[in-house]
């Protein structure tokens, strides 16, 4: 306990810039991940193979080489210059927006064809039908998986720790070098990480309650 409370500015500056870098690349992924699918189902073959494209790259991609790109190679690209935070943002969006796309597109699957030829028939455009009937269907079915997505985007953000973002991942290093035990610092992350993990899960299960209800 002695560990934890005499580095508590380590412990809340450490997890406050990890739940930064997990809400902010979970959004934007949602984002991106959900336009991916949506491109992987489009009637229009550049579309779907542009996606698919993408997605076959980057999630064959080990992590830390996408975030090495960001942190080392974006500088060299002469574009605007971005801080480590907001490369590792980016990163971790692009990365996890691949498993978002797939998770959807799953959703997309369960949806019964004739839903979206009832849509086709009463004059709706496939826009349209992906946003207003299939869509809201297919995030339903996908709960589970997405949530499983998000958890491990939680515990990817460590990996930015090393490319200079103080985070939780890099809670140890900064004990060792204030002459702390690093094992019970290390114990005292993973105990954080677990509660993060369990309010993820919980949320999961009021959600999926909630939407089974509503059908």
């Amino acid at each position: 306990m002695n560990t934890l409370l005499n580095n508590s500015d380590l412990f809340i500056t450490g997890f406050r810039n990890t739940l930064i870098l997990f809400f902010f690349s979970a959004i934007f992924a949602l984002v991106l991940g959900t336009v991916v699918a949506a491109l992987r189902v489009s009637p229009v073959p550049a579309m779907r193979a542009t996606a698919t494209l993408y997605v076959n790259i980057v999630r064959n991609t080990p992590l830390t080489l996408v975030l090495f790109f960001f942190a080392l190679g974006y500088p060299k690209l002469g574009l605007v210059p971005i801080d480590f935070t907001t490369a590792a943002i980016i990163g971790l969006s692009l990365y996890t927006a691949t498993y978002v796309a797939e998770a959807v597109r799953s959703g997309i699957n369960t949806v019964p064809v004739g839903q979206a030829e009832a849509a086709r028939a009463i004059g709706l455009p496939f826009t349209q039908t992906l946003t207003l009937v299939i869509l809201p269907q297919a995030f339903r079915a996908v709960i589970p998986p997405m949530f499983s997505v998000f958890i491990a985007l939680l515990k990817n953000t460590t990996v930015a720790a090393g490319f200079s973002v103080f985070e939780a991942g890099a809670i140890r290093a900064n004990l060792s070098e204030r002459g702390e035990p690093a094992l019970t610092g290390l114990l005292w992350v993973a105990l954080v990480f677990i509660i993060l993990v369990f309010i993820l899960s919980a949320l999961q299960r009021k959600l999926e309650q909630k939407w089974k209800v509503s059908r």
